[in-house]
């Protein structure tokens, strides 16, 4: 029988665990950053010395590994920290706190929030128009949850409303928007596909003139029982709400509206760092684990 992979000594020791990590976001040394400098730098020794301990001789100031990431000021070993990241990134519905919990033997209390940090590394930012000549984007919108405070009633006015763009063969965007009129989605639309794209919706009145901002534009009517027309279906992104939905309603089963977009965020790094797209379960990780530096989020900005 083969070893799992949670025996591996990256997972199980704590000075094999700040090497893989120190690997991966320093592969050309230690930087401090205090003062940015990358010279006179040393490890520290010594019994009382914590794991992972640099002094730069440039500040004269400490660091480890964690500084100016999201695992910054936390007191959770790095081995836990690398074993949630690879449960929430190999488990393709997502794991919830409460099991993170049980498994890791912390309290709840921080394994909610070191899921909130993970999902905040696999946030990305500043992207680039997906899309291009040849290729097609699926649009599509769902509805999750319950809006606080909103009676319910028939139709979606209170539920919560998630965009996606789902690139086929490619990656996803979602994202979670106030409402679904043209005046809501379309400026999204223009910011994040390229003109040369070739969409496909639903027959929805908000998609109305998309051919007038893309390359073309396809729509299926569902209302009129059609669910596609050769190339022309929207099954990909139906397929993504899927997971996702069933991860939301089955995993995480409440997510207040302040912490959507970081919920709709790990479901999209999944999809978009799938196996049909050559990425298992221990580069998924990694690239995970990329996404770490530069952010900070405190208790107390989680909750905001």
């Amino acid at each position: 029988m083969s070893k799992s992979i949670i025996e591996a000594k990256v997972l199980q020791d704590e000075a094999a665990a700040y090497a893989w990590v120190e690997a991966r976001i320093w592969p050309d040394g230690p930087v401090c950053p205090h003062c940015g400098g990358v010279d006179r730098i040393s490890k520290m020794g010594g019994k009382s010395t914590r794991i992972g301990a640099y002094k730069c001789y440039q500040c004269r100031q400490k660091f480890t590994v964690k500084i100016g990431t999201v695992f910054e000021d936390s007191h959770v070993p790095m081995r836990l920290w690398l074993q949630a990241m690879y449960l929430l990134c190999s488990s393709k519905k997502g794991i919830s706190s409460n099991q993170l919990h049980r498994t890791l033997g912390v309290t709840l209390k921080t394994a909610w929030f070191m899921s909130q940090r993970i999902r905040e590394a696999m946030r990305t930012v500043g992207l680039a128009p997906m899309g291009g000549p040849g290729t097609i984007v699926e649009i599509d919108e769902t509805f999750i949850g319950n809006k606080a405070d909103m009676p319910k009633r028939r139709g979606f006015a209170h539920k919560h409303a998630v965009l996606s763009l789902v690139e086929r063969g490619g990656k996803v965007r979602s994202f979670h928007v106030e409402g679904t009129s043209a005046a809501h989605l379309v400026p999204i639309l223009r910011a994040n596909i390229a003109k040369e794209t070739a969409i496909v919706t639903d027959e929805a009145g908000q998609y109305a003139h998309l051919n007038k901002e893309f390359e073309s534009h396809e729509y299926v009517n569902h209302s009129a029982g059609e669910y596609g027309r050769g190339p022309v279906h929207t099954n990909t992104v139906e397929n993504f709400y899927s997971v996702f939905k069933r991860g939301m309603k089955g995993v995480y089963q409440h997510c207040s509206e302040k912490h959507l977009h970081r919920y709709v965020a790990e479901f999209d790094f999944r999809y978009s760092n799938r196996v049909r797209l050559g990425v298992d379960d221990v580069e998924r990780t990694e690239r995970a684990l990329m996404g770490i530096v530069g952010k900070r989020l405190t208790y107390r900005t989680a909750n905001i």
